[in-house]
């Protein structure tokens, strides 16, 4: 069969292209911009990548299906000439529920932060305890150097995202997969987009919670109320919970938590010595444990594996080290996802110079509803940067005010790059923060601070 998808780009539908050509289907797509790490894996993999949403890409593809990714809308000129010429269609959450995921025991990472990084734990520890899972993660685990695969049944890790499905199904992607074990991270208000408010994000999560069996489990944030009020309204399923003495803790046992202490109602289990900083990761850790724990693996098979855990891509990862200037590629575009990397980071780096550059760029961001706890996200830098839209309808002045003298608004990543230039020295850090290609800052000014020309 011929697929093509649309929005292929994305660390979803990428993810979505590359299972399906493992099932043998010629696989093709469009999107309006493809950057790495997505467009390399795919390209590695031999998928045709068409830039733009012209209907032309539909003669060239000739497809007997179209995948269509949430982020496409009625007016798009693909999606109308698929529309109009009648050509089957569905979404990519629908397509997975279709053709990979029944039969499978489906453990399912959802939450608002955390959800690639503990997707990537579980399949990992499931990678080393021999069951070569299949997985479908929204970003590039290192070790595995894929962001998805079919893998051996029975069992297959997908990261559950409570975004919306399709222009046609507004329902979250999540409740198409139907999974036997769930993790539930964390619940905060997100997605403004197309959530009017935190209750409608809770009864989504509710669904969520509907589909998983009585046989199943559920992992759970017990200090997240807004999961509470998520599991007052209804659970059938054994809850295993994180974070309190008769569930699942973990206990920090340095400044940056790259060694922690893991328990099991009471009962030490083990310790983890790893690469990866922060409080917020050990939580992920924690879940990931525990969801293993259900599938079979011992728990000092994972704490194993964690030595050997790579991280994903854009997670913290280090993009260069220039003449002492260390700069990081980072996803967290939320407030609460950027303290926790700020936390992470600076415990690691202590008194040096952090430079934190942030792109105003998700849907919840540019609508404002952030404004109040942005700037207060940001304290721990020394100098913060922001990357203003043309098309932002707020006024950061209260952003501004909370950062006092340390930040700085910019309308191109080429002012940016300037004033990076001209202000670090060695020992310092930048951390670039972003959930899009933030049109290639990182490389960019790694050579401009190397000082090569037209570098920005």
């Amino acid at each position: 069969m011929r697929i093509h998808i649309l929005g292929i780009g994305g660390t979803f539908m990428g993810g979505v292209a590359l299972l399906a050509r493992d099932l043998g289907h010629e696989v093709s797509g469009s999107d309006a911009k493809i950057y790495p790490p997505m467009s390399t894996q795919l390209e590695a993999q031999g998928i045709k990548l068409l830039e733009g949403y012209d209907v032309k890409h539909l003669d060239q593809a000739k497809p007997d299906l179209v995948v269509i990714g949430n982020a496409l809308s009625r007016g798009n000129a693909l999606v109308e000439a698929v529309l109009d010429r009648g050509i089957r269609y569905t979404s990519g959450a629908q397509w997975m529920a279709d053709n990979v995921l029944p039969g499978r025991w489906v453990l399912a990472v959802a939450g608002t932060h955390g959800k690639t990084t503990t997707s990537s734990l579980l399949a990992w520890i499931l990678e080393q305890a021999g069951l070569k899972p299949g997985f479908l993660i929204g970003g590039v685990p290192e070790n595995f150097g894929v962001s998805a695969r079919l893998g051996a049944d029975p069992f297959f890790v997908i990261e559950a995202d409570e975004y919306d499905t399709a222009f046609f199904d507004k329902r979250s992607k999540f409740v198409h997969y139907r999974p036997r074990t769930a993790i539930l991270n964390n619940l905060e208000y997100d997605h403004a987009d197309i959530f009017p408010n935190i209750e409608a994000i809770i009864l989504q999560f509710h669904h969520f919670v509907r589909t998983v069996p009585g046989a199943g489990l559920l992992v759970v944030n017990a200090k997240d109320e807004n999961l509470a009020q998520v599991l007052s309204m209804g659970c059938w399923s054994p809850v295993e919970r994180l974070g309190v003495a008769e569930g699942w803790q973990a206990v920090a046992r340095n400044a940056d938590a790259s060694h922690f202490q893991v328990l099991f109602q009471g009962v030490e289990q083990g310790e983890v010595h790893w690469n990866l900083l922060g409080q917020h990761n050990v939580a992920n850790a924690l879940a990931a444990i525990a969801a293993a724990h259900h599938a079979g693996v011992p728990v000092k098979t994972s704490l194993a594996a964690f030595k050997k855990f790579l991280n994903v891509k854009r997670r913290l990862e280090t993009s260069g080290v220039v003449k002492g200037v260390t700069v990081y590629d980072d996803f967290a575009h939320h407030p609460t996802a950027i303290a926790t990397t700020m936390q992470a980071l600076r415990a690691r780096v202590g008194d040096a110079r952090i430079f934190a550059v942030l792109e105003l760029r998700s849907n919840t961001m540019r609508m404002g509803i952030h404004r109040d706890t942005l700037g207060a996200s940001l304290a721990l830098a020394d100098k913060v940067l922001l990357l203003k839209p043309g098309d932002l309808n707020w006024n950061l002045d209260r952003v501004m005010s909370t950062l006092e003298n340390r930040g700085e608004v910019f309308s191109s990543v080429e002012g940016i790059i300037e004033n990076l230039a001209k202000q670090t020295r060695s020992k310092d850090h930048v951390l670039i923060m972003s959930n899009g290609g933030f049109d290639n800052i990182h490389a960019r000014l790694l050579t401009r601070l190397q000082g090569g020309a037209n570098a920005a």
